[in-house]
Order: C-alpha cells, then sequence, then structure tokens
C-alpha cells in the first residue's frame, strides 16, 4: 500500500503544470464570483497560469520516459513539446478573447483551460481508457466553446460539430473496444498489444484500426471526416476558432503519430497502414486546397485551408520515419505561429468593419496596415513560400518524403510528394486572393472603427517576427526537436 501511494505521489510530482491548470480552473471559479472586474482579473489570472506552466515544463522536462500511475501516463521529450506548443496556444487564445460580453468571460477562460489540460492529458498516455476520457474533455469543451457566438448561426454550428462528434467518437468507442478484445490490453505500446496482434492476424484489426482512426482523423478534421470544419469556422468567434483549429488538432495528430505505428506493429503488420495514411493525407490535401478555392468567406476558406493542412503534417507520418515525425515538430510549431496570425489579424479586421468577407476588405490595406501585413505574413506562410517559416516546414517535410522514396522506390510517397507540391501552387490562388483586395483592388467606401489596438498589434510583431525568425534561423528548434527520441 506504501509503495502505491508513493508511486502516486511520484506520478502527481511529473504533471505539476497540468496540476496547476487544475488549481487554476477551480480558483477562477471562485473569482468568477467574487471579483467586480471578472474580464480584466480573470485574463491576467489566466495568462499568468499559462506563464507558470510553462517554466515548470521547462523546469521539469525527462531526460527519458518516465511511466506514471501503473502504465496509465508517461512522461517523454515527445509529450513535453506538444505539451509547450498547448499552453503557449492557451496563451495565444487568451490574449486573443475580448468579446462584447464580458460576463461569459470566466466560462470562456475556463473551456480553454478544460482542452488545454485534456490535451496535455492525451499526448502523456498510451492507455485506451485515458485516451477516451481526453478525448472526450477536448470535445465537450470544444463543443461548447463553438457556440459562443450567442446567435442562431452560433448555435448551430455548435450543434453541427457535437453531432458529428458524437457519432465518430461512438465509431472510436467501438474500434477500441474490437482492439482490446483482440490484444487483451489497454496499452497499445506494450509487447502483449504488438504480439498478440501478430499472432491472430484476424481481420478485425483492420476494421477496429479504422474505426479508431475515424475518430481520431475527425479530431484533426482530416478527409472524410471534415464536413463539421466550414459551418464551425465560419459561425464560432474567430479567437474560439483561432484555437480550435490548432490545440485540439496538434493533440490529434500526436496521438495519431502514436496509434498508427503502434497498429502497424513495428511493420509486422499484414495491412497496408502507410497506404491508408497516405491516401488521407492526398484526399485531405487535395479536397481542403480545391474547396477553397471557391470560398469567399475568410473563415470558411481558412476552414478548409485546415482541412488541407491535416493532410500536411501526416505526410511526415507516411514515410514511418524519425525524420519525418521530427519534422512534423517542427510544422506543428509553425502551424501554431502562422495560424494564429491570420486569425488574429482577420479579428481585428472584424472589430473594425464587423462580419467579413473578401470584397469588403478591398482597399483597406493602407487603412488598417498593421493587420493587413500580418495576415499578410500569415497567409504566405501558410502557402509555403519564403521568406516565412512555413516554407521552412513544408521543405522539410516534403524532403523526408523524398528521401523515404529514395530509399524504397514506393510509388505512393512519389505520389503523395507530387501532389503536395501541385497543391501547394494550386494555394497561392486562394490565400493571397485576400492580400490582393487589401493592397490591390481600390476600396469601396467601407468605413469602420479605428482604434490603437496596440496590444493586437504587439501579438502581430510577435508572431510575425517567430515566423520570420524560424525561417531564417531553424536550427534552434530543430536542435531541440532533433535531440527528441520518440519512443512509442
Amino acid at each position: 500500500m506504501n509503495e502505491q501511494l508513493q508511486h502516486i505521489y511520484e506520478s502527481i510530482g511529473w504533471l505539476i503544470p497540468e496540476v496547476i491548470i487544475t488549481i487554476s480552473v477551480m480558483v477562477m471559479i471562485i473569482l468568477h464570483l467574487l471579483v467586480k472586474n471578472k474580464y480584466l482579473v480573470l485574463k491576467s489570472f489566466a495568462l499568468i497560469t499559462y506563464g507558470i506552466a510553462i517554466l515548470l515544463l521547462l523546469r521539469d522536462t525527462p531526460s527519458k520516459p518516465t511511466i506514471l500511475f501503473d502504465g496509465m501516463m508517461r512522461v517523454d521529450e515527445f509529450s513535453t513539446y506538444f505539451k509547450m506548443l498547448f499552453f503557449i496556444g492557451g496563451v495565444l487564445g487568451t490574449w486573443m478573447y475580448h468579446p462584447e460580453n464580458k460576463e461569459s468571460a470566466a466560462e470562456y477562460l475556463l473551456l480553454l483551460q478544460a482542452i488545454v489540460f485534456g490535451s496535455c492529458l492525451l499526448v502523456s498516455t498510451t492507455n485506451f481508457i485515458v485516451v477516451l476520457l481526453s478525448l472526450e474533455l477536448i470535445s465537450l469543451s470544444s463543443y461548447l466553446l463553438a457556440g459562443f457566438g450567442f446567435d442562431k448561426k452560433s448555435a448551430e454550428g455548435s450543434l453541427k460539430y457535437f453531432l458529428f462528434g458524437s457519432v465518430a467518437t461512438a465509431c472510436m468507442i467501438y474500434g477500441l473496444s474490437i482492439l482490446y478484445g483482440l490484444a487483451g490490453t489497454l496499452d497499445f505500446s506494450s509487447d502483449t498489444f504488438v504480439e498478440s496482434l501478430i499472432e491472430l492476424s484476424s481481420p478485425l484489426l483492420l476494421i477496429g484500426g479504422l474505426l479508431t482512426l475515424a475518430g481520431l482523423l475527425f479530431k484533426i478534421s482530416a478527409v472524410p471526416f471534415h464536413l463539421w470544419a466550414p459551418d464551425v469556422y465560419e459561425s464560432a468567434p474567430t479567437s474560439a476558432v483561432a484555437f480550435i483549429s490548432v490545440v485540439p488538432k496538434l493533440a490529434g495528430i500526436a496521438l495519431i503519430i502514436r496509434f498508427t505505428l503502434a497498429i502497424n506493429l513495428f511493420g509486422q503488420s499484414g495491412y497496408n497502414w502507410q497506404l491508408i495514411m497516405a491516401v488521407v493525407s492526398i484526399l485531405s490535401i487535395l479536397i481542403g486546397n480545391l474547396s477553397a478555392l471557391s470560398q469567399k468567406n475568410p473563415k470558411r476558406m481558412l476552414a478548409y485551408s485546415s482541412v488541407a493542412h491535416a493532410g500536411f503534417l501526416m505526410v511526415g507520418l507516411v514515410s514511418f520515419g524519425m525524420d519525418g515525425i521530427h519534422f512534423i515538430l517542427f510544422y506543428s510549431a509553425v502551424f501554431l505561429a502562422m495560424n494564429f496570425l491570420v486569425f488574429h489579424a482577420l479579428q481585428q479586421f472584424e472589430d473594425a468593419i464587423g462580419p467579413v468577407h473578401d470584397s469588403l476588405l478591398a482597399g483597406l490595406g493602407g487603412t488598417y496596415l498593421i493587420p493587413s501585413i500580418a495576415i499578410l505574413v500569415g497567409l504566405v506562410s501558410l502557402t509555403g513560400l519564403p521568406p516565412t517559416a512555413g516554407f521552412t516546414g513544408k521543405f522539410l517535410i516534403f524532403g523526408s518524403l523524398w528521401g523515404s522514396f529514395q530509399q524504397r522506390g514506393d510509388w505512393l510517397l512519389l505520389t503523395l510528394f507530387v501532389i503536395g507540391l501541385l497543391n501547394t501552387v494550386v494555394s497561392l490562388f486562394f490565400y493571397l486572393k485576400i492580400p490582393y483586395y487589401l493592397f490591390i483592388k481600390e476600396k469601396k467606401g467601407i468605413t469602420g472603427k479605428t482604434k490603437n489596438d496596440w496590444t493586437g498589434n504587439l501579438l502581430n510583431l510577435i508572431l510575425v517576427i517567430v515566423l520570420f525568425y524560424l525561417f531564417i534561423s531553424p536550427g534552434g528548434l530543430m536542435g531541440w526537436i532533433n535531440k527528441i527520441t520518440f519512443v512509442l
């Protein structure tokens, strides 16, 4: 008994950043009841909490994988890296939040922290039970966050998100139950899981794996589980969309990496999981980019862009190599910065002129210069053009894919490589449409509020500097990433 209590105590010691977030949730509930200026106090407290969590995470980075709670969870360099991105995402999501109805500040900020907490748990486990609990915490909080527009359209988007998500979760639970029945263990990283599935060689492995992947692919809005994204992106508050489009997606990508390598049985599976992931990646890139071409609402365009980027993130996984995983980690950090930058600049335009469509932005580049430059840099980075980090990220990912093709000579890798590069060119036509309207089209006489949003402009400046810095000098971040020894 004493040994078990000691093990639990030691395990909690490795999860201090998550404990800080949990305590913060309880404190914020109390503050919401006691203080008068709820919005300012709660927002400041949330930012301080994320800052403390980041410092603690940097201090307690593990040198080797450490098993917690008798195998229910683990901490390693891989999970620590993603937790850092989640906490930074929490900072950016909180910074962007400035609603008209400030009475809902506590609920909104608590939902952000719940998603960050669930994401941290998700990347720290290989246990099916914890996976389900973490995903549900992320999902339920995201459904509520999507409805914070408090209007009919927002409610409709939130309901669609919930209905699609419920079906995806049901599929995933059924798939996990099949895998548990076959392997006899809840830990999909264990030797028992791999050895049992190799010995059985049952077609149920394919069914269980596909059903589980269906639920996970929904979380990252990959094809064909992306139908919820356009309506949710269009109807939800822009600050909420910016957060939902990054943190849950990156958490899903991290879990897909672990799960796909496990279900591949270290190359001994009788099913071609590389082919399955490549097809999903190709379809996500193609459908995401081609659908974005016809969009006139920037948020719907960014929804389909997010679908395409889910495909680009999975490109690094298709080679099933360590280099590919490392480059996914780099691109994840770049994706966080450029996505938040574009959505934040878009939010500034919404604050000035109301709901934004392409034509409404005509000629506003000079009037709102800083947001215009910010959105230009963000969109250039999303396209994958120099001198931004989006180019570096895509170059590294496709470089790893090309290297894998040269080693194996697999036509599938070459097909994905060619389609990915061609779609980067296609994306030029919709990403650069907004800068075209801002800087080249004539102004249509639209006037809006002109205010000195110095905090918003500061955030723009920070994110722009990050994107330029990671292009000029990616070695610092890649140096950290290269030290990450991925252990399933």
